[in-house]
């Protein structure tokens, strides 16, 4: 049995919760990683692991076994790191996830000039508005809009997010321009964009002279993606507030034209996030400072 092999899988089968899961993030066959972690158990003679149909559980033995081995790995990467020319010339894949409008707007155009520096890191970019779990699905870093409730993690903030509120034309000349954000709720209509996780709309915020205002207002279509949302609203499906910096691309254009000037909305923090008991390799801390130096001058909500 390759005992660090061995290793490797049962701490991703820990991670990840399920041997189907495991053997997808680390490329394996899924009966070789059940054989690794029976090979494993059969050599400790301890029972590491509970299975049912659908999840695995850690026994306590697995438990301790895995904090322990765990910073072994760690470890045994770190030297492995310091004894090759990965510093130097980082290679191999990085997985990151990424909110659509992210993706299409700012990283993926931008991306050709990260692989100039770094042609030999491959990127997996999983790209959506669901939130992942950064540990169990094997990523290595996520960019994410608004606060991070999860303390275990370790959150660089890259941005601030300004926004704007916009309608089309042909919206305005149906509806009339609003003059309050009260009228949100009617007669006026919004696009709504609803958590992919949860499922609860987002309220669109206004501040003026102290006063603060949340409504979700009356809408007719709601979604779950940020792109899916600013082509709604560049139907004329009603009223959208996103980043000023996407929407002013198509202010400049006539296609939106901004409304509720007099009112300001809370700016946004975007972060890129990443697990603290996980080495940060060369290739992960490059695509960090690479996003964040792209991200600097941007501002881009999530929606």
């Amino acid at each position: 049995m390759d005992q660090f092999q061995a290793l490797r899988v049962f701490a991703r089968v820990v991670e990840a919760g399920t041997f189907t899961k495991a053997a997808d993030s680390l490329g394996m066959p899924k009966p070789t990683v059940t054989k690794l972690i029976q090979s494993l158990e059969s050599h400790l003679r301890v029972k590491l692991l509970n299975r049912t149909t659908r999840r695995v559980t850690v026994t306590a033995d697995g438990a301790a076994y895995y904090e322990r081995t765990a910073r072994l790995l760690t470890e045994l990467e770190e030297i492995d790191a310091s004894l090759s020319n990965a510093q130097a010339s980082p290679k191999g894949r990085v997985r990151i996830d990424v909110p659509a409008v992210l993706a299409s707007r700012i990283i993926l155009p931008a991306l050709h000039t990260f692989h100039a520096r770094y042609p030999d890191i491959q990127i997996d970019m999983g790209v959506g508005d669901r939130l992942v779990n950064l540990i169990a699905d094997n990523v290595d870093c996520v960019v994410r809009g608004g606060n991070i409730i999860d303390e275990s993690l370790v959150a660089r903030r890259i941005s601030q997010v300004e926004f704007m509120t916009c309608a089309t034309p042909g919206y305005l000349a149906t509806y009339g321009v609003p003059t309050h954000p009260s009228e949100l709720d009617g007669p006026h209509r919004v696009v709504g964009y609803f958590s992919a996780g949860t499922g609860r709309i987002s309220p669109f915020e206004f501040e003026r002279d102290g006063e603060r205002i949340e409504i979700v207002g009356n809408y007719g279509v709601a979604v779950n993606d940020s792109n899916a949302y600013l082509a709604a609203g560049l139907a004329g499906l009603g009223i959208i507030q996103s980043g000023a910096s996407v929407l002013q691309e198509h202010v400049k254009t006539g296609e939106l034209v901004p409304v509720l000037e007099d009112w300001t909305t809370p700016g946004l923090p975007i972060y890129v996030v990443y697990p603290p008991n996980r080495h940060l390799s060369a290739k992960t801390r490059v695509f960090v400072d690479w996003i964040a130096e792209l991200f600097g001058p941007s501002n881009v909500r999530r929606r």
